[in-house]
């Protein structure tokens, strides 16, 4: 009887201690989830919007240059570098939209050279802007920038001027960046806005399938968003 006496007494006793720790657990509980919900509804614009990331942008007047440094000079293979560009800060992104392009421009023999260039890097990477440059026969680029050495082809006895300046870049030199420039943006889910010209406002369309001739640059800017895009390669021998 004593043992079940001082049981039922232990158990009608009020556990402060435990009580303490609930209402403090409780209490930290609502404070976060006040503080989350401040954080929500302060950034509820931008995050509807798809501005969730409030990093400062680079590219911030698009008639502006901007020197960027050379930070890395890698070589992929024998004709095909990797050229990586410290932005501002590390916290600071390129700011150029899907669709849109930079321009390259520098003096080179005393003239000055501005050549178009799509980074392969994406528009979320912190702090850098990487540029893949293949040095081959052939002219144009998107995503890898086609050039050529000097005497590789009778017609170019030149060679790629700009393709051939960033060859020769040491690291720490800088090259000026201005952008983005073009008359499309995809803004995602079919979603784009489109100029007819530069002087016009954008019109957004929107469009369930998308055809893209991968002509002069080749299939590699086709597949900067592989990871959402069915890709299917049509064979034309009659063109």
């Amino acid at each position: 009887m004593v043992a079940t006496q001082m049981s039922i007494e232990e158990a009608t006793q009020p556990r402060m201690g435990l009580d303490n720790q609930t209402i403090i657990v409780t209490g930290v509980v609502l404070l976060i989830s006040s503080l989350a919900a401040v954080l929500f509804f302060k950034n509820k614009k931008s995050f509807f919007s798809g501005n969730w990331q409030q990093n400062p942008i680079t590219l911030v007047d698009e008639e502006t240059k901007y020197a960027l440094p050379l930070a890395e000079k890698t070589e992929v293979s024998h004709d095909t570098r990797r050229f990586r560009f410290l932005l501002p800060s590390q916290h600071h992104v390129l700011g150029l939209p899907i669709g849109q392009h930079i321009f390259l421009s520098a003096k080179i023999d005393g003239k000055l050279v501005v050549r178009p260039y799509t980074p392969v890097s994406s528009d979320d990477d912190l702090g850098y802007v990487d540029l893949m440059i293949k040095f081959s026969l052939e002219l144009y680029f998107k995503l890898y920038i086609r050039v050529y050495f000097a005497g590789n082809h009778p017609k170019f006895p030149d060679g790629g001027k700009m393709s051939q300046h960033l060859e020769h870049m040491k690291i720490g030199e800088t090259i000026d960046f201005r952008g983005p420039s073009g008359l499309i943006i995809y803004k995602g889910n079919g979603k784009f806005a489109i100029r007819p010209d530069k002087k016009s406002p954008p019109k957004e369309r929107i469009f369930k399938s998308l055809s893209m001739i991968a002509g002069g640059t080749g299939i590699t800017p086709m597949l900067q968003a592989s990871s959402m895009t069915n890709i299917y390669i049509l064979s034309l021998p009659n063109i």
